[in-house]
């Protein structure tokens, strides 16, 4: 890409939501060196980006990541002892932020910018008495048939819903973030113009005792909300979620289907009242963007990994304003 020619019209604080798709689409087995492409076609389509956004956050998604660490559990168990979901979060965390850190080095030492990258795997505050352990409904990790399903429920003790109408897959409680652990970490870092890779998965699910104490909790939280939570902690104006999709659709996958453009964030919410966003898929980054321009936000954008540089210009993706 060549960079010469291009406007440096980025916010001067930023916070990118990679889906899972940056690393890890569907249709790809997931070995590493799929993994290492698919992000570095991933860092290659934001580096304009990366080059010209002086304080920048990059949060992303690990479902299949997670999932991964989960099944090869389950194998395992005869041999090897398992551990809970928060640790299985945080390997996941790790692993897909060490993929995603080096594509971005790579992207920006190919590009002649000697800037820095920093991986804070970090923990993410929720209430150990939300209601979402009572109903669990997160799905993550692999897409399986309904038999399939019920196999796996019945040997794993896995809970398995339908999701999307794409398949079966595993559901786990997904309770609300509260507070990022980590965010005076990750303000410094910010402070000294590194980039920072954080968050991974909605972060690490902890709960904090009256002393301070911390305690891993078996869940997992959605990432886009953690996302939100996170930019507006550290008082970021600008919200970026990249995902597989161009723009957000109202009457999705009927003849009446539209794409939004520019909408406010009184018409989206008014759009998700009346049902328009799938629970599966659209629906929690709608719910992200709403949380992040309620408190503190100004612009958020949904858009394709591809056009990020051109979505922050105004020229792609759907864009929401307070």
């Amino acid at each position: 890409m060549m960079l010469n020619h291009i406007h440096r019209d980025t916010p001067a604080r930023l916070l990118i939501a990679l889906g899972g798709n940056a690393i890890h689409p569907e249709g790809i087995r997931g070995t590493g060196q799929e993994q290492f492409e698919i992000a570095s076609a991933a860092a290659q389509a934001l580096l304009p980006v990366l080059m010209y956004t002086p304080h920048l956050v990059v949060t992303h998604g690990n479902g299949p990541g997670v999932g991964k660490v989960l099944m090869r559990q389950a194998i395992a168990r005869k041999r090897v002892a398992s551990m809970p979901l928060d640790i299985c979060v945080a390997n996941s965390q790790g692993g897909i932020s060490y993929v995603i850190m080096q594509a971005i080095q790579n992207a920006l030492r190919g590009a002649d910018s000697n800037r820095h990258i920093a991986s804070v795997v970090c923990e993410v505050e929720v209430d150990p008495a939300d209601r979402a352990f009572l109903k669990p409904d997160k799905p993550l990790g692999y897409f399986f048939s309904e038999e399939e399903a019920a196999d796996l429920a019945k040997e794993f003790g896995w809970i398995m819903k339908e999701d999307a109408g794409r398949g079966w897959r595993m559901v786990v409680p997904s309770p609300t973030p509260r507070k990022i652990i980590d965010r005076e970490v990750i303000d410094h870092l910010l402070g000294k113009r590194i980039i920072v890779i954080t968050a991974g998965g909605g972060g690490i699910p902890v709960s904090c005792d009256a002393v301070g104490r911390i305690n891993g909790v078996e869940a997992v939280i959605d990432k886009d909300l953690t996302s939100a939570i996170l930019a507006n902690e550290l008082e970021i104006e600008d919200l970026l979620i990249l995902t597989s999709i161009k723009h957000v659709k109202l009457h999705f996958g009927t003849d009446r289907e539209r794409d939004l453009h520019e909408v406010s964030l009184e018409e989206l919410k008014e759009y998700h009242r009346e049902g328009h966003f799938s629970v599966g898929s659209m629906a929690p980054k709608i719910q992200a963007v709403i949380t992040f321009l309620e408190n503190g936000g100004k612009r958020a954008i949904i858009a394709h990994l591809e056009q990020a540089y051109e979505a922050l210009l105004g020229n792609a993706g759907t864009r929401i304003s307070t």
